[in-house]
């Protein structure tokens, strides 16, 4: 009988929170447990529920969290906003410590920085990325990881009829790129058979870990950090995972260093990690310690591996959700690029990608709906008013910018902001010339 007193009960209140939990659309704040319910109850769709509430609130919205555990945020999508934040009153708004502690996994990179540190960093990274060698590096990581992984497990998966994850070939296939733009070595996790790599699964693990840090109260998760239970428990396996194998790495570059040897990469191409080592005037003498060398390498992989595989798993889902997106990029890629076996490889040449403007704006349509980062955190030093008139109190409430949102907002974009449409950002004259093109060398 207790039992079932208690799924009554259960029932009970959650259909008291489906009813009673928005107000004219936007979350209920709660005695006690504040806005927190409407996360719990719309956590799988999180940022679709936020940019409802921002759209019915003209951009911008101030998120209660429960009492005593200091979530209060201003949440904003408010183009107006988002350039006071980053741009004019940039200094005021820093990541800050929490932020820190967050993404503590990824050390002192360019990622955990702020203000001056940032700043030098971010002149280190550019001077990287846009070293010539960086650009003569690429399209041979891109070729390489495409000949020797991608392909091969398509075949492999055509021929036996198996069904594959996208996402997670995608997934892998970044890793092994970024990782060789950042150590030198391909770590061969896109490979038939799909080896498990402890590298990826700890990174795998981090981010989970990082997910749950930005949701639940700051206490909560520090308080299972300290208990080494749940997601905490898996994020300390991860780092020392990950210390692990950055120290197997820089130790190796070192001895090749050392002894004069060389990597087949290190004698055709360019990679962080040998520059962090010896290369002083890229990344400077700071670069030469071990610590700084990790983080340095752990960030940009970071960075790389899913970012750039979350858009393009997104690009595929959506370009075969909409065909005529799909028969335009063929014909653009037909107009475009090299059909002949001897000049297959010219399609990694960037002057021949340039020419593929829809192709271009295809992915920037994906970024648009589905940015690889959705949302940003940011921490006032000094009080301010925002243009939207809303106030920002550093010791109570913190600012979180959603892209998502941005991306999504019929103001910015109109009416059709919620539909996919690359047309958005071509010139008319430009989508003219491609189908010309098109159909020009389909006659041909």
């Amino acid at each position: 009988m207790t039992g079932y007193l208690e799924i009554l009960l259960v029932v009970i209140c959650f259909v008291f929170l489906c009813r009673f939990g928005y107000n004219n659309g936007l979350p209920w704040n709660w005695p006690l447990f504040g806005m927190l319910p409407m996360v719990l109850l719309n956590f799988n769709r999180l940022q679709k529920r936020f940019t409802e509430i921002l759209e019915l609130s003209n951009g911008t919205f101030l998120f209660k969290g429960p009492l005593f555990v200091n979530m209060d945020m201003i949440i904003t999508s408010n183009p107006a906003n988002v350039h006071h934040i980053m741009s004019k009153n940039f200094t005021n708004y820093p990541k800050g410590s929490q932020s820190k502690e967050i993404f503590d996994i990824l050390g002192h990179s360019l990622f955990n920085q702020d203000l001056g540190m940032w700043r030098e960093q971010r002149k280190l990274a550019h001077a990287f990325f846009n070293d010539q060698r960086f650009h003569q590096f690429t399209p041979k990581i891109n070729q390489h990881t495409l000949e020797k992984g991608l392909v091969p497990v398509l075949d492999h998966a055509s021929k036996h009829g198996t069904v594959v994850d996208l996402q997670d070939l995608l997934q892998r296939l970044m890793f092994d790129a970024t990782c060789m733009l950042a150590t030198g070595y391909d770590p061969g996790s896109l490979r038939i058979g799909l080896p498990d790599v402890p590298f990826s699964k700890a990174m795998d693990d981090a981010t989970e870990a990082i997910l749950f840090r930005h949701i639940l109260p700051e206490r909560f998760w520090k308080l299972q950090r300290w208990l080494g239970v749940w997601k905490e428990k898996k994020m300390s396996k991860a780092m020392e995972t990950l210390d692990h194998i950055a120290e197997n790495y820089i130790s190796m570059k070192r001895r090749e260093l050392s002894t004069g040897a060389k990597t087949k990469e290190d004698e055709e191409g360019f990679n962080a990690l040998r520059c962090c080592l010896t290369e002083d005037d890229i990344f400077g003498s700071a670069m030469n310690t071990n610590k700084a060398t990790r983080d340095c390498i752990l960030g940009l992989i970071f960075a790389g591996r899913d970012t750039a595989s979350s858009v393009l798993a997104w690009f595929f889902r959506l370009v075969m959700k909409n065909p005529l997106v799909e028969t335009k990029i063929r014909e653009e890629l037909k107009a475009n690029l090299p059909i002949n076996e001897a000049e297959k490889f010219g399609l990694f040449n960037g002057e021949t990608l340039n020419k593929l403007v829809y192709l271009h704006a295809t992915l920037c349509e994906t970024l648009r709906l589905f940015p690889p980062v959705p949302f940003q955190r940011r921490v006032a030093i000094q009080p301010d008013i925002l243009p939207s008139g809303h106030r920002v109190d550093p010791k109570t409430t913190k600012v979180v910018l959603s892209s998502y949102a941005m991306g999504r907002t019929k103001s910015i974009w109109g009416n059709d902001s919620l539909e996919f449409k690359p047309e958005r950002w071509v010139l008319e004259k430009d989508l003219d010339t491609i189908l010309d093109a098109a159909a020009t060398k389909s006659v041909t």
